[in-house]
């Protein structure tokens, strides 16, 4: 392919509706999973919680590991009047809107196992948007465009965070915790005019089936195609990469708090310092991917990520220095939503369209066993260890991750794999 050719590939890749679509795709998805890693957590610090009770709150994740358990069926069974995947997205999203709203009129301290429940109702109906979400995904986008859709998906996922960590916050300051976790919840009407707005794609999977075809058949697809050996690989992969990063910023918002950062303080800067930095790396890693392939920039972006979490370890010892939390967040968010942009599109790369729902959610409930069984424990960790030892260890565990390239994304192979 001759440069002026890949100009024109990587300009007709990304001004397109589909491109569009994708960034509406991202908000909706990352809202109510960044309530419960952001919101959540700042309102029981305030509310006298303990960091050990915090960091088990990460245990309400557990939907997001085993979505992959109910999104068989939901590979087959079509909500009446909008479609299998407009159907389900619609369902999630109106239960979240109630669900995130109800969760801020209880009281933290003398209601924590009542906001635990309910947290664990938004982590549920969260994860099964993503199942239909990720499937819709795959199913619209071309096999080219697998990197640079879901890196813009990536980063509008990641700048959704600026709604429960930084407006959320800031109005905290102003009204009611009631009020703000309503106005919080309203957010998700994004996701309600999608739903609406866009055409249920065409699928290759039958309507009808026996219970053990929709439940063995994705399974018995991926093997075919990769091979058990490859399978376990690919799913150690997706476990351990994104595990240092994941652990560094799970209690992020206590951090913050513990530095001497005011709630405003943390609203308007640690989380609109991510917003260009977020929108830069998701359209240059985006570009990037088009340019080297996804098994290249899994190791670039790779680095960059383990490297960005050393940026917490000098702010734990710097202190409350404003100018640096902002430098630390935005290299944050530079590399972290780089390397998140290049592990999605590696995830969309290993499912079939066939059985886009089933295959891509095992494979992100893999990725996100570390936020929740892994995080459960920051909170203790932190309390042992102190914040700077803690951010050091995270860097460690970032390594085994990046030595699994070696094997699931080779730097010499240019071919990238498709699923079929």
């Amino acid at each position: 392919m001759t440069d002026d050719q890949a100009r024109e590939s990587v300009m007709s890749a990304l001004w397109n509706r589909r491109m569009l679509i994708c960034v509406f795709t991202g908000f909706a998805s990352g809202m109510p999973l960044y309530v419960l890693l952001q919101l959540v957590p700042a309102w029981l610090r305030e509310g006298g919680v303990s960091l050990t009770e915090i960091g088990l709150f990460a245990l309400v994740g557990i939907p997001y590991t085993w979505k992959f358990l109910w999104a068989p069926f939901m590979d087959r069974w079509t909500i009446p009047g909008l479609g299998r995947r407009r159907g389900w997205m619609l369902v999630s999203q109106l239960a979240l809107i109630v669900g995130i709203g109800v969760m801020g009129l209880f009281p933290p301290a003398d209601a924590t196992a009542a906001i635990a429940a309910l947290a664990f109702i938004v982590a549920f109906f969260s994860a099964t948007q993503d199942v239909a979400i990720d499937a819709y995904r795959r199913e619209i986008l071309p096999d080219q465009e697998l990197g640079l859709g879901n890196a813009i998906h990536v980063q509008a996922y990641r700048i959704s965070s600026l709604v429960p960590g930084s407006l959320s916050l800031i109005l905290a300051d102003m009204l009611a915790w009631s009020s703000v976790f309503w106005i919080t919840g309203l957010f998700m009407m994004v996701g309600v005019a999608l739903s609406l707005l866009v055409e249920e794609p065409a699928s290759d999977v039958p309507e009808a089936a026996s219970l053990k075809d929709t439940v063995v058949a994705p399974f018995r697809d991926y093997l075919s195609r990769r091979g058990a050996s490859s399978l376990l690989l690919a799913l150690a992969f997706m476990f351990l990469y994104k595990l240092g990063d994941n652990m560094a910023t799970a209690l992020a918002t206590p951090f913050y708090l513990d530095m001497g950062f005011t709630k405003t303080q943390i609203g308007l800067v640690a989380k609109n310092a991510a917003l260009w930095p977020a929108i830069a790396g998701g359209i240059l890693g985006g570009l990037v991917m088009v340019k080297v392939g996804i098994n290249r920039s899994l190791w670039l972006f790779g680095v960059i990520q383990m490297v960005s979490i050393l940026g917490y370890a000098v702010l734990s010892e710097a202190g409350a220095v404003l100018w640096l939390l902002g430098a630390v967040i935005g290299f944050e968010y530079l590399g972290v939503g780089m390397g998140t942009a290049a592990f999605t599109a590696f995830i969309a790369r290993e499912t079939s369209r066939t059985f886009a729902a089933t295959q891509f959610a095992l494979f992100t409930a893999l990725a996100a066993l570390p936020r929740t069984f892994a995080n459960a424990s920051t909170g203790a960790i932190v309390e042992w260890l102190g914040w700077t030892p803690f951010f050091l260890l995270c860097t460690v565990l970032a390594i085994p991750g990046m030595l699994l390239l070696i094997w699931v994304a080779p730097w010499g192979q240019n071919a990238e794999r498709v699923g079929q």
